[in-house]
């Protein structure tokens, strides 16, 4: 009863769906958590753009009334705190406060404003791969600014470890891709399995920003690697536009959630001459069919990149 109510209630806002679909399977309520890192991640920018704000607004819409009285009350002080906050939300939040029970959990809320850079890594992670296209979106956005302290900039990868990735996308490799990953971002190998295999392809675009990567590599890397993203080519121009529109200092952000979150903290990128000799093995025993797909793919999609 409780899923079919809020499925009615969240008709009204359709970037929704995904997330009443998730909220309901097995019980487990993710929206407490995702109203309260959207949150914490838009106050953390001190001025957005007019779409920024009406994603956030139609988003905070339709959790608002959906969500427990501590995170009710966290919210409020959240946006109270902030000089540009919605007069949507904050009239919302005023008018009708929350009067569903505190949902149980293993240890006390934080009731009082978290410090910046101090959002649950393991939430976090775990939100941006539960959220559909426009939420995984929103994230992104607001990460550029999440950690105005944050640590020096890691180094691009090298020219090789960027040559063996798109090798094995065009090998159709995803272990392959996944292993170099692991070395080449310095994340768990759960982890570098799950951006491999995402249908979606926002992680992928993330670790491309995060190396280095150039538009055209990532381009072909999303054509072969993952048929569910590749066989759409409407998903790999708006996959291009988003890394287009992806600052390096969010995909950074993001790639230090990625690594605290999955017990690695030093990036291990492959020396350029590492394990030359299986690699090179396997290039040369590659079949024609890779060898002549690669070079139909030489050249760009026809979409607008800045170089960023």
């Amino acid at each position: 009863m409780y899923c079919v109510e809020a499925m009615a209630k969240f008709t009204a806002y359709p970037p929704l769906d995904g997330l009443v679909d998730l909220a309901c399977r097995d019980g487990v309520d993710i929206r407490p958590t995702l109203l309260r890192v959207l949150t914490d991640l838009y106050v953390q920018k001190p001025k957005h753009s007019a779409d920024e704000e009406a994603q956030y607004v139609e988003l905070a819409l339709g959790l608002i009334d959906a969500v427990d009285a501590p995170t009710h009350a966290i919210v409020a002080a959240r946006l109270s705190a902030y000089p540009a906050a919605p007069t949507a939300i904050l009239a919302r939040l005023a008018a009708s406060p929350s009067s569903l029970p505190a949902a149980p959990a293993p240890a006390p809320i934080e009731t009082k404003p978290a410090p910046k850079n101090e959002i649950a890594k393991n939430d976090l992670v775990e939100l941006f791969f539960a959220a559909n296209t426009e939420e995984r979106r929103l994230i992104l956005t607001n990460l550029d600014v999440a950690a105005e302290t944050a640590a020096r900039r890691p180094a691009p990868a090298s020219s090789e470890v960027i040559r063996r990735l798109e090798n094995a996308a065009l090998q159709r490799n995803p272990g392959e891709f996944s292993r170099m990953l692991v070395r080449a971002l310095g994340i768990s190998p759960n982890l570098a399995e799950r951006i491999t295999r995402d249908a979606s392809g926002e992680p992928i675009v993330v670790a491309a920003r995060a190396l280095g990567m150039t538009a055209a590599v990532l381009q072909r890397i999303l054509l072969f690697l993952n048929p569910a993203i590749g066989q759409s080519v409407a998903r790999v121009y708006d996959l291009a536009r988003l890394y287009d529109d992806l600052a390096p200092a969010a995909a950074e952000r993001m790639l230090a959630i990625w690594r605290q979150a999955g017990g690695r903290s030093k990036p291990v990128h492959a020396p350029v001459h590492w394990d030359d000799e299986r690699h090179e093995a396997r290039t040369l025993s590659t079949p024609a069919r890779y060898r002549s797909d690669r070079r139909r793919v030489t050249q760009p999609l026809h979409v607008k990149t800045s170089g960023k």
